[in-house]
């Protein structure tokens, strides 16, 4: 098994629970009043509540776009992805980069999003049209 794990401070467990569970597809593992932990599209994710959420860096660059550094995120299927998408818009997600499809007709190409969760966390999806392609240049 070589399953990733990632643990991060959250506001609350209720909004985290729903937002983790209703819009992302994710599956509840174990959790206390104070953690839970998710199936991340098979990876463990750990949300710790915590009063101190760090500030957000955009410091990244994505194709002429600022991004928050960090964040976290999958690669998942296009069907996962336009669902989860669907999801995102139909609540009115203020997307960091909307969901956009990079590298047209070239190897990587992809879809991706970013956006973030109730408690300001940024989390990137990505659907490669050809999985083989991942880590081609």
């Amino acid at each position: 098994m070589k399953t990733f794990h990632y643990a991060f401070k959250v506001k609350d467990i209720a909004s985290t629970r729903q937002f983790y569970i209703a819009l992302l597809n994710c599956i509840e593992g174990r959790s206390t009043e104070d953690w839970i932990d998710f199936n991340f599209f098979g990876n463990q994710l750990s949300a710790h509540v915590s009063k101190d959420i760090p500030a957000l860096d955009y410091c990244g660059n994505v194709d002429g776009i600022k991004v928050p550094i960090p964040h976290f995120g999958c690669l998942i299927t296009v069907k996962e992805f336009e669902g989860i998408q669907s999801k995102l818009e139909s609540i009115q997600t203020k997307f960091i980069i909307k969901p956009t499809l990079r590298y047209e007709g070239k190897t990587g190409e992809q879809r991706t999003m970013f956006f973030l969760d109730p408690s300001g966390n940024p989390i990137e999806l990505k659907a490669f049209t050809n999985e083989a392609e991942v880590f081609l240049r």
